[in-house]
């Protein structure tokens, strides 16, 4: 919209042209850089940022700040086992620090899109994150330190009890701890050396046993970038079309493991990149992460391995770190997961967006914008939840099936 009115405005002979650019994390480096550039006395720059603009970075000649009063917060909600992005109003501390941004190096102000009364509502600090995190990874660390009763632990912010016990009933699960809540010998023990998510951890480690090795290790790099995919506003067409060259029917994580690959084969090259609109420095950082986690596989003695092309050994063993994040396609169109039923949907960037979607998917995570979308989808088979997770998953019988409907019609 800030582009579109530039445009109008310098053709009415508006003297003062306008820049606009974006600032976000995932942003390419070069894109980033330019919101650093010095610009000339006739031009007014324009910087839309995410919260990245309120403490990680400085821009040099900023008067002004526009407060929009919200923020996208990483939120865990203990009761549907789903970690999320939510759009949530500022703290007092946040709008502060916002309006601070607009006086570096000169006066300026501020203009809030709030009133005074809402600024007095907001809660004084933001939430810590110990007490909207999925707590499984902190609880697997305590372990690996030897402190054994998590619970009776002095956190600086003490998190709330039920997702203490969803964490501990996810590691039961994942086989990181045993029926006594002690960390198991190897599994937990070697999930707990891993810089990454616990399910992430178990998939790395039964990749051996799966015979795939190797492609496991180029998917769980990949998980951990953001923005690999870059779509400039000008070019999105050509954009959906070089990346649909990578997508396979299976889904996200087998449509990043084939980028992987492709990168590689084409000997890394940032042209390469370039002409197939993906994020050169994000791959080479997956790079990277990729050689540190086949350090620690080839630590903990797991087999090196391929499944030469076959899609079924890396999807099942996808699935055995991933079980607790199955959906199910329901009657009425939607995802529902398929423990409490909660409703989800297909995040628009995911290669199965605009494909047939499949029966049963399994996803990395959720976020909440006007909806719940999955993020990194896969399409899996049911007998396999059963198979890789019958401790966690049962097969239901007409009575329970009619039961559980009817609890569902309930809410």
């Amino acid at each position: 919209m800030l582009v579109e009115q530039a445009r109008t405005l310098s053709r009415s002979g508006m003297k003062k042209h306008l820049r606009v650019l974006p600032m976000y994390a995932g942003l390419p480096a070069s894109e980033q850089m330019k919101v650093f550039e010095r610009i000339s006395h006739g031009v007014r720059k324009v910087v839309v940022a995410t919260n990245i603009a309120e403490t990680s970075i400085t821009i040099n000649g900023m008067s002004f700040v526009i407060d929009c009063g919200f923020v996208k917060l990483r939120a865990y909600d203990p009761k549907r086992a789903i970690e999320s992005l939510v759009v949530v109003p500022i703290s007092q501390a946040s709008a502060n620090q916002r309006a601070g941004r607009s006086g570096r190096n000169r006066s300026g102000q501020c203009y809030r899109l709030y009133t005074e009364e809402d600024f007095h509502k907001l809660s004084p600090s933001t939430v810590p994150e110990m007490q909207r995190s999925n707590l499984s990874p902190v609880i697997l660390q305590l372990k690996a330190l030897g402190i054994d009763n998590v619970l009776r632990f002095h956190f600086l912010s003490p998190p709330p009890a039920q997702s203490m016990v969803q964490a501990l009933e996810l590691l039961y699960a994942l086989g990181g701890l045993d029926k006594h809540c002690r960390l198991t010998d190897p599994l937990g023990v070697r999930m707990a050396e891993f810089p990454l998510n616990p399910m992430f951890a178990k998939m790395l480690l039964e990749s051996g046993n799966f015979g795939c090795s190797a492609e496991i290790l180029s998917i769980a790099a990949m998980m951990q970038i953001q923005k690999v995919l870059v779509i400039p506003p000008n070019q999105k067409s050509q954009a959906a079309r070089e990346h649909r060259k990578f997508a396979v029917q299976e889904g996200d994580h087998l449509t990043m493991l084939n980028l992987f690959e492709a990168f590689i084969k084409f000997n890394k090259s940032s042209h390469w990149c370039q002409q197939h609109f993906l994020n050169y420095k994000g791959l080479m950082r997956a790079v990277t992460v990729r050689e540190q986690l086949k350090k620690l596989l080839g630590k903990f003695k797991v087999p090196k391995n391929s499944s030469e092309g076959d899609p079924d050994p890396i999807l099942r063993c996808i699935v055995s770190g991933f079980f607790g994040n199955a959906a199910k396609l329901h009657s009425s169109g939607v995802y529902r997961t398929v423990r409490d039923g909660h409703e989800l949907h297909i995040h628009p960037t995911s290669v199965l967006y605009a494909e047939k979607p499949p029966n049963w998917v399994i996803f990395s995570e959720v976020v909440q914008t006007s909806k719940y979308y999955m993020r990194d989808v896969t399409a899996v088979e049911s007998a396999w939840l059963l198979e890789l997770a019958p401790h966690f998953y049962q097969q239901g019988t007409h009575l329970s099936r009619t039961s559980k409907r009817a609890k569902m019609d309930m809410l």
